[in-house]
This record gives C-alpha cells, structure tokens and sequence, in this order.
C-alpha cells in the first residue's frame, strides 16, 4: 500500500511528555497512497472536509506542547480508511461523503479492504495501545485519559452550525462533565455536548482504547471555520488547553472505572 518514500501510517509527538494523558487525531491528514491514485478525486475534493478534520492536526500539535501530552496523529485521509469507524461499517470506507461520489472506493473487494486496515489503521490503533500502555506503566498506578480532537464543518446539509466547540462522550461523563464546566465558565462560546455529533454514535477510538479500558476519555470538536489557518489554531489550542489543564488536574480522573 505505502512505498517506501511515503510517510509512515501515523506520527507520534511527544512521546516522553510527562502529562496523564494522550492525545490522538484520527483524522490528521488529507494525503492518500500513491497506489491508489488519489481515490478518483481533483484537488478540490481533496482539500475538503470529507477527506480530513481540517485544523485539527494542527491544535493537536499546540496541545501536545501545551501539556506536555504525547500525541498520535493518524498519517492518511479518512476516505481511504476512517480511523474512527469500526472496520466493515459502511463509513469505514465510504462511497459518498457528503454528496461526493468517491470513485476509488467502488466496489472494493475484501482483499483491497483489508489491505488498507493493515497498512493504515491497525498500524495508527496498535500506537494508540502502545503509548496508553507506556503512560499506564510509568504513571505511578495512575491510569491516563485519552483526549480526541476533531473539527466539523460549520454547515451540515444546509444547517448552519452554532456550536464553537463541542464535547462528545458516551457512558464514562467524567471527564467531558469536567470540560464542558471549564468551558462554559467563558459566556462567550457557544459549546456543545455531544453536538454536533453524538459521542453515543460515533467514537471507534474512545470506545476501542478508552471505554473498554475504563480509562476516562472524552472527544473536542472544534469549527473549521474558527481553526482554518495559524492564529485560529493558536487561538483555539489556548482556549481548549486552559479547559484541559483544568479538567486534568482531578486526581479522579486517574481510575480505572467502567460504566
């Protein structure tokens, strides 16, 4: 799937930061495989939404420094395999995203699948493992959280979206309670629980490392729109790093408890 000249199927930043967490990006980039020939898609499609969570990498990355949090970041766009998407779902690999028909994702056979899971993402998921592993062994009995960040288009099927920032979780709220209090602590943004997206519905990631585990997880969503170039990143990875640094200092967080 990948030649040798291509970059490697996830990055990882920080991995000796000291913080009782780890961050991961699922959706970090838009490259796809040379093999795959840009999945039928111009540069335009590309550069989307639908391929990547535009900015997201790029507050990941301020966050890791901010905290002193090792990170994961997944290497290659979400139309070629979704990293939050359990393998074999229908948005594992989708056909269309948004309207767009994605040619190079028709009628695929298993083995063509599978080469994609095995090239991309079991690779990225077994560096999420390990490093919650590293951080767990070399936390003194203190089991870590794990923080996703993603970003949403600021219009959905016509829907202009209000929320700023968003918190997703499904049954652990120990950590998402704390952040959506750090938060709204600001009157001037406008944030979600679990909007725009449900945490209940879509969280491969968390549900895979962190509710299985009963480690404390939870998913930020930031508006692309707010995150698009250098100063909105920088602007924004202060605002959710304060929120962060605050929820992160529960000693309660720390524990293995399962919901």
């Amino acid at each position: 799937m990948l030649d040798d000249e291509e970059p490697p199927p996830f990055t990882l930043l920080n991995p000796q930061g000291t913080a009782a967490a780890v961050l991961v990006c699922d959706h970090a980039s838009n490259r796809i495989p040379a093999a795959l020939g840009q999945l039928g898609l111009g540069p335009v499609e590309r550069s989307r939404h639908i391929a990547w969570d535009i900015g997201a990498a790029c507050v990941t990355r301020r966050l890791a420094e901010r905290l002193d949090a090792p990170a994961v970041l997944a290497g290659y766009s979400r139309l070629v395999i979704d990293c939050n998407r359990p393998p074999g779902d229908p948005t594992s690999i989708a056909q269309v995203s948004d309207g767009i028909l994605i040619p190079g994702n028709l009628e695929l056979d298993d083995a063509a699948a599978d080469a994609r899971l095995n090239a991309l993402f079991w690779p990225y998921h077994r560096a999420i493992a390990q490093m919650l592993a590293q951080r767990w062994r070399h936390g003194n009995g203190r089991a870590p959280a794990l923080i996703a960040i993603h970003s949403f288009t600021p219009v959905m099927d016509g829907f202009r979206r209000p929320w700023q920032i968003g918190v997703l979780w499904n049954r652990d709220p120990r950590l998402a309670s704390l952040l959506l209090d750090e938060l709204r602590a600001d009157e001037a943004l406008c944030v979600g629980d679990n909007e725009p997206y449900s945490g209940r519905e879509v969280g491969f990631t968390m549900n895979a490392h962190g509710g299985a585990a009963g480690l404390a997880h939870a998913e930020i969503e930031l508006r692309q729109d707010l995150i698009a170039d250098a100063s909105g990143c920088e602007r924004w990875a202060r605002v959710v790093g304060d929120a962060l640094a605050g929820a992160l200092r529960n000693e309660a967080l720390y524990r293995v408890r399962h919901y």
